[in-house]
């Protein structure tokens, strides 16, 4: 079984865009396999309508230091990540920082993970 959020992650699509289009709260294998290999005019609509090099619909974010992993739609304000790490760790368990730059943390990238830009100053 699958939740609506993994099958949404799976079809590169917003979970609301799932849950409007009457995608199950949880879904057999094979029930998101038929989805998949017959995707209804919606599905087909939005998969034609993704822009190559266009912002993702999901984020895999890893823990550099545990690789711990979860999926999180991205921001737009959020800059290019050197590294993120969970809520379980913290900056200075990362790589060291390169000399003359400065670490600035973003929080709320997600509800475990923070996002960490190592930058001039």
């Amino acid at each position: 079984m699958m939740t609506r959020r993994d099958a949404a992650i799976a079809l590169d699509i917003p979970l609301e865009m799932a849950k409007r289009h009457g995608i199950p709260s949880r879904l057999s294998e094979k029930e998101f396999a038929a989805l998949n290999a017959n995707p209804p005019a919606w599905l087909v609509q939005s998969r034609s309508n993704r822009r190559a090099g266009g912002r993702p619909v999901w984020m895999e974010l890893t823990c550099a230091v545990c690789g711990f992993s979860e999926y999180e739609r991205p921001k737009k304000w959020w800059p290019d990540f050197d590294f993120v790490h969970c809520a379980e760790h913290s900056p200075a368990q990362l790589p060291k920082l390169e000399s003359g730059k400065i670490r600035a943390e973003y929080q709320g990238i997600s509800a475990r993970m923070f996002g960490i830009v190592d930058e001039l100053p």
